[in-house]
């Protein structure tokens, strides 16, 4: 390595240790991130809050709610003594799910009649709204067949089989069903480019602001050194935050990658050259750190929605899925996931490879190629 350039990424590296922020910023925020989106980022709904009104209080009722606290998904916080104390529950935000068990509910099963229950629902957020509510369903179909075993021993056909249907039904990939598993390769991937775009535009508007820029155009130091001194340092450093991130996601919270670290790391490493260029880009158009902040959270966002994160692409307009074809977060949350979850090679992750690194080596070069047209 030419001499110079040494010496330009040694005073970068120095820089970086002199600022506080931007340590933070490169060593704890990712791991702070991670951990924190980790548990929270979860798609998961348990322990609803619920109020309950049992008008009938026989043991047909007390055994119908029963159900409903057994299950894990429900939490009986209050007992409402009249119907209007559930509309107080629910307004009040306290409870999410009022039930009410009318009088004569067990009268009715037991003669085998339609037994109304009545089951109350916050919906301010539909996606929870709709869960619980498969929640409701999946309780009241359980218990149907109970009643209707009950039934028909009572009446003398103990022996019949109601289970009609016999569906064995096997879960890949995620066997468990846990949210955690499919949101936190998300945030690996997120988290890379965001430390990557954000040190590198930093580090360049900084030196904007406090004049040094200039003064380092009048050096001996050619275009493409300057350039590679700004960008060598942060990508290494990007490379190192990919690995702490990527063990506090195998380590603590236990997702073990089934597919090849060697081509997680290679994949990421094609992936950083986004966040590089993205922040070259950014470093041109401002002037200020505050602008560049602002720059970044403009770009941040729109990826972080459309990209699939949470949100799948399928389900978004055409128009909005075209878009994101041009996101490179995406094909990596993909790439990501399926190294991950399903242990899949580069023949499968090909389709998702090529655009990725189309894209951020595209980017990255006409970002450098603008940046030299300025330091010129």
């Amino acid at each position: 390595m030419d001499s110079r350039l040494f010496h330009f990424i040694k005073k970068e590296f120095l820089q970086l240790m002199r600022d506080p922020r931007m340590i933070s910023v490169a060593l704890f925020a990712p791991i702070f991130q991670l951990l924190m989106f980790g548990y929270v980022a979860s798609t998961d709904i348990k322990h609803v809050s619920a109020v309950v009104l049992d008008e009938d209080r026989t043991y047909y009722s007390r055994s119908y709610l029963q159900s409903y606290a057994n299950s894990g998904y429900f939490n009986f916080n209050f007992y409402a003594s009249k119907p209007r104390d559930i509309s107080y529950y629910l307004d009040s935000g306290r409870a999410k799910l009022g039930l009410r068990v009318p009088v004569n509910f067990g009268k009715k099963i037991v003669r085998g009649e339609t037994s109304p229950v009545q089951a109350v629902l916050d919906g301010s957020n539909a996606s929870s709204a709709t869960t619980v509510q498969g929640y409701i369903n999946q309780i009241n179909f359980r218990d149907l067949n109970q009643y209707l075993t009950d039934r028909l021993a009572r009446a003398g056909f103990g022996s019949l089989n109601t289970n009609l249907l016999d569906t064995e039904v096997r879960v890949w990939y995620n066997p468990d069903l846990k949210s955690i598993n499919y949101m936190v390769p998300a945030i690996f991937a997120q988290v890379l480019m965001l430390v990557s775009m954000v040190l590198t535009t930093s580090s360049i508007v900084k030196e904007k602001e406090n004049g040094t820029m200039e003064m380092l155009a009048v050096t001996p130091l050619r275009s493409y050194e300057l350039i590679l001194g700004k960008l060598i340092p942060y990508a290494l450093v990007a490379f190192f935050d990919m690995t702490l991130v990527f063990l506090v996601a195998t380590l603590w919270y236990d997702i073990q990658l089934k597919g090849s670290v060697l081509l997680l790391f290679s994949l990421g490493t094609l992936f950083m050259t986004t966040g590089l260029g993205l922040g070259v880009f950014i470093s041109t158009i401002s002037q200020t750190q505050r602008q560049a902040m602002m720059s970044n959270v403009f770009i941040m966002a729109p990826s972080f929605i459309l990209s699939g994160f949470i949100f799948p692409i399928a389900n978004m307009p055409l128009p909005i899925q075209l878009i994101t074809l041009v996101l490179p977060l995406r094909y990596f949350l993909a790439i990501v996931r399926g190294l991950f979850l399903k242990g899949i090679g580069l023949n499968y992750l090909w389709p998702e490879v090529w655009p990725m690194a189309l894209i951020g080596t595209t980017l990255l070069l006409l970002s450098v190629m603008r940046f030299r047209k300025k330091v010129d």
